[in-house]
């Protein structure tokens, strides 16, 4: 049989094939242990999806505690003791059994439990707004705010969550009616993909160009963030929720508060009311003007900028013009026997606006914005979006330029990058 040379001496070739099997199989099974981690992140019903999204007129926290002669004659009472209190709460007139239940949207159970005779719960009552709305005194302001994506993160035994995993913050997201709100709401579910896009990591995310991708997949403007930490004494025992109100990428801060519960049977209920009063904060920041969108976010994918963002730069563009033209008659003033240079303006040549595939490498997200940062740098670019993303590979944009394919390499080619050149593409790397 023959051999292979091996420094350690001779390896026979049966010997050499065995270990190049062993090596294959041995990556196999790193690459499946791999494809297996990510699947386990993004499978499974892992999302709460929104229970209410109506504008009907919604009172929660209805206590009943009522006998009947059986289990559902007992919750048929308490089902319509709720709709009298809940009816009295939200300020309505005296009106009898039978046209408060032509008012009634739906039953919401919060917490319930059944015996043989009686019943005990926590429900909520939605009153039907085309219906009662007139009679309770109408709708609520209108939405006024940009659609916002709403990253609700939990703080809890040293663990910072947002839809990594079911959290109780994330449910009572899921089930706040934002249909009376002024706040434009975009409630992720937490299934799929929403695990891997918006974790903490992305809420402690300050790339520009990140948050515009994210955004862009859920049709939202800015993010809000509400921050519940969640301090227990002892298990079972009481809970301090410490709950603050965020937004944006650089998550600015709005204002914060803090409320207990005496046990985990009391935390639905005190996150419930946190809620509330997060959304109250999130609607006086836009009454008083602080809930904006952020304009650094609104480069769409055409690449133009906010004209508000573009009148400032050529603002400041012409302060420089004028500066400079000011400097030169001083120093001409200075030297007058300086020949006089030619003043006369050049007549601009328009050049053909054209467009081009530029393929460029992205290892992190640093390099990613660099990238995007010098290209949009470039003299006659006029505009930019990226049509492929891909961490740790190759990326790719479309370009609009002024000029032709072998102008642009060169400009490229000036700022330090690599340039190839092909069929009305380019690519280009550090």
């Amino acid at each position: 049989m023959t051999a292979i040379s091996h420094p350690s001496g001779p390896i026979s070739r049966a010997s050499f094939r065995a270990r190049w099997v062993v090596a294959i199989v041995l990556a196999l099974v790193f690459l499946a242990g791999g494809y297996a981690l990510v699947l386990a992140q993004v499978s499974g019903d892992r999302g709460i999806a929104p229970t209410a999204s109506s504008a009907d007129i919604e009172v929660r926290g209805i206590e009943v505690d009522v006998t009947g002669d059986n289990a559902a004659d007992a919750r048929s009472k308490g089902w319509r003791e709720a709709a009298r209190k809940a009816w009295a709460q939200a300020g309505g007139p005296a009106v009898s059994d039978d046209q408060l239940s032509g008012y009634v949207a739906a039953i919401v159970i919060q917490r319930e439990r059944l015996g043989p005779k009686r019943y005990v719960a926590t429900l909520g009552v939605s009153f039907d707004r085309q219906r009662a709305g007139r009679i309770l005194g109408g709708a609520r302001s209108g939405r006024s705010s940009a659609p916002m994506l709403l990253m609700p993160v939990v703080v809890s035994g040293g663990s910072y969550t947002a839809f990594e995993v079911r959290n109780p913050w994330q449910r009572a997201w899921a089930q706040f009616n934002p249909g009376t709100s002024r706040i434009d709401y975009v409630r992720p579910t937490g299934a799929g993909g929403d695990s891997l896009h918006l974790n903490f990591g992305q809420a402690g995310r300050r790339s520009r160009a990140w948050w515009r991708l994210t955004l862009d997949q859920y049709g939202a403007a800015d993010a809000l963030i509400p921050i519940a930490k969640l301090d227990h004494q002892f298990p079972g025992g009481p809970i301090t929720g410490t709950f603050t109100a965020r937004y944006g990428p650089d998550s600015l801060f709005l204002d914060s508060f803090t409320l207990n519960a005496k046990g985990p049977s009391e935390l639905p209920k005190m996150l419930g009311e946190a809620v509330d009063r997060v959304d109250r904060i999130y609607e006086q920041a836009l009454v008083d003007g602080k809930l904006q969108p952020d304009p650094t976010l609104r480069v769409g994918g055409s690449g133009q900028v906010d004209p508000a963002i573009a009148r400032l730069i050529e603002i400041g563009r012409a302060i420089e013009a004028r500066d400079r033209a000011q400097e030169q008659a001083t120093a001409a003033a200075i030297s007058p026997e300086t020949p006089r240079p030619n003043t006369q303006t050049p007549v601009p040549t328009t050049a053909a606006l054209n467009s081009f595939t530029i393929q460029f490498a992205t290892p992190d997200p640093m390099s990613f914005d660099a990238n995007l940062s010098s290209v949009r740098q470039v003299p006659g670019i006029r505009g930019v979006s990226v049509t492929s993303t891909a961490m740790g590979g190759t990326s790719v944009m479309r370009v609009s330029f002024a000029g032709e394919l072998s102008a642009l390499a060169a400009e490229l080619r000036s700022r330090g990058f690599a340039v190839n050149e092909g069929a009305n593409a380019l690519a280009i790397s550090r």
